[in-house]
């Protein structure tokens, strides 16, 4: 590393630089008196107090915050010094749990990163900065995560050759393809997460994508149907925001942010972590992906760590999907190493993270700094990895080729794992951390669905589209009428305004008509709104049933599944897993 990688010129290690302060349990940048100055811009020095100009001749202060003043070293036998104004009586900090410090990143690997090496230096906070590398979102994406909402992650691990050793690979003149894609979902309460990966050989519609191209010139590049996924990326100079539009269209789930990375983060994060245990229920010797290990558990990095998430032939089938449940027992052994105390407590092995990450990935617009992506890792580090569930996007051989080499949506399961998770329902059994005010507001709306319910040919409803796709309201209407004999309903037409959610208003006198509507189409004591009626074309009373953007279409369930569809293959982080 140079000198300025290092934050000091010479053979300093940076992590000799990191010191824990004992009040707040933080480690924090200190430059080696007398050392060469950095070739990093430093904050600016504070002005020495007149009344404490006696220090020792040649030492020279380490960087401070701006306009904090640092008093010197005590003399040895000297009386303990006066503190700061404003210091006074001050307790210590308790200090924080380094569980916390952590940030999941990905392109194919994740690792979590920053959050320990961001809460020091402010010389090193700046170098990594400028390590970071950003591209536009397009508009693909939300405009970026928040903390009070789920949080949906893009990782795109690419094909591209780029690096030291790596045009050995396969095709080195690869664009760079979505290579390894995974949708990362982390509920609203942070107690679970879902890592869906998307298989490169799944046929899909990739749909127009206004881009940004390398010289700053926009470019609408025109959809393709009925192509494999990983040409969302790199094709016809396709970027990353076109990956995330294919997404959106596949599954219905909008990005909050992406992640992209080559080859080369496999191996610098591996590396920076000083390696990650893998376990093999057999030998391997695959020529192709140039992995040798034998049976049982091994240590590895580097090289040997992008050759074992390559590998394919000799694990399971031999094929893509087989290479996906390697890559996620990898990526659950790379988080436990990480979440645990070893990585954690380890200075010298957080700022080769923050440095390998920093350089390896490259990010969207809204992630395109320290605090942004230190403000990521905060929510996701408090994530329990035993609540976080790797599943695959439930696919079927595609039924139109002789020689399978492609896949196709299963069309029996995997809408109600794209539902799952839109609907923020995990995986994994978690135990919710309910406020009082939200158990009583859940009482009372399961309250509405409990009593009598009529005659499905006693309920009289008017129906009203309020945001789903034109013509729903009339598909409801002969759906209820033709399949459900709901025979006193009417199309009311457009709604006033659109909703995101379906409701269904009602008197306390119709309650039993709308638990009778309410279990027909599925709906929750949420979408049930005590009201009031309305006088329908007949001059009768009548409930309103309003579809919202989360109408699905005539005569579908609005029932949101609370567990996996049975055969769909999942695993959790914390599971130690030998490749088969």
């Amino acid at each position: 590393m140079d000198a300025q990688g290092r934050g000091q010129a010479g053979d300093i290690d940076p992590a000799d630089q990191w010191v824990l302060n004992p009040h707040t349990g933080e480690y924090e940048l200190r430059l080696t008196p007398s050392a060469p100055q950095s070739g990093i811009p430093s904050p600016r020095r504070a002005t020495p107090s007149p009344n404490r100009a006696g220090g020792p001749a040649g030492r020279t202060a380490g960087p401070v915050a701006p306009g904090r003043t640092v008093p010197p070293p005590r003399r040895r036998g000297a009386p303990p010094e006066e503190p700061l104004p404003g210091r006074r009586g001050r307790r210590p900090v308790k200090k924080k749990s380094t569980a916390k410090k952590a940030l999941l990143w990905t392109g194919g690997t994740m690792a979590f990163v920053l959050v320990a090496a961001a809460g020091g230096g402010y010389l090193y906070i700046r170098h990594l900065n400028g390590n970071i590398t950003s591209v536009s979102d397009d508009g693909a994406s939300t405009g970026g995560f928040q903390t009070d909402k789920a949080i949906n992650i893009l990782l795109i691990g690419t094909d591209k050759r780029t690096g030291a050793g790596n045009e050995s690979y396969g095709d080195k003149d690869s664009v760079g393809h979505a290579d390894t894609t995974i949708l990362l979902h982390v509920s609203k309460d942070r107690t679970n997460a879902t890592a869906l990966s998307i298989p490169r050989d799944l046929i899909v519609d990739v749909p127009d994508c206004e881009t940004t191209q390398s010289d700053g010139t926009t470019k609408v590049i025109p959809g393709t149907d009925d192509v494999r996924f990983n040409t969302s990326l790199g094709q016809d100079e396709r970027t990353a925001s076109c990956t995330v539009r294919t997404v959106t269209e596949l599954t219905g789930i909008q990005a909050d942010n992406f992640m992209v990375a080559d080859f080369n983060a496999v191996k610098t994060l591996t590396t920076a972590v000083g390696g990650v245990e893998v376990c093999l229920a057999k030998d391997i010797d695959d020529d192709d992906s140039k992995l040798k290990l034998s049976k049982g558990t091994h240590t590895i990095s580097g090289e040997q760590a992008l050759a074992f998430v390559r590998t394919r032939h000799s694990v399971g089938f031999g094929g893509d999907l087989s290479r996906i449940g390697l890559q996620q027992q990898f990526l659950s052994a790379l988080m436990r190493k990480l979440k645990s105390n070893d990585t954690l407590t380890n200075p010298t092995k957080m700022i080769k993270l923050a440095e390998a990450g920093t350089k390896a990935l490259t990010v969207d617009s809204n992630l395109d700094s320290i605090g942004k992506l230190k403000d990521l890792g905060l929510e996701l580090g408090k994530l329990n990895v035993k609540n976080l569930t790797f599943t695959t996007v439930p696919v079927v051989d595609n039924p139109t080729e002789k020689v399978k080499a492609t896949v196709v949506l299963n069309d029996a399961t995997a809408p109600t794992v794209f539902d799952m998770i839109k609907n923020d329902v995990s995986f994994t059994e978690v135990k919710k951390k309910a406020s009082a005010s939200k158990s009583a507001e859940a009482a009372e709306e399961a309250a509405r669905l409990k009593g009598t319910k009529s005659a499905a040919s006693e309920v009289r409803v008017r129906i009203l589209n309020g945001g789903a796709t034109a013509g729903s309201a009339q598909a409801e209407l002969e759906y209820l009428q033709n399949e459900e004999g709901v025979l006193k309903s009417e199309n009311a037409g457009n709604a006033d305004a659109a909703l995101s959610r379906t409701t269904l208003e009602y008197a306390p006198d119709q309650a039993d008509q709308a638990r009778r509507l309410a279990a027909i189409m599925g709906l929750s004591g949420a979408a049930l709104k005590p009201g009031k009626s309305v006088i329908n074309s007949q001059g009768l009373p009548t409930m309103t049933l309003t579809l919202g953007k989360d109408f699905k279409g005539a005569g579908v369930s609005f029932t949101t599944a609370t567990k996996a569809p049975e055969g769909v293959q999942q695993s959790t982080a914390d599971k130690v897993e030998c490749a088969k």
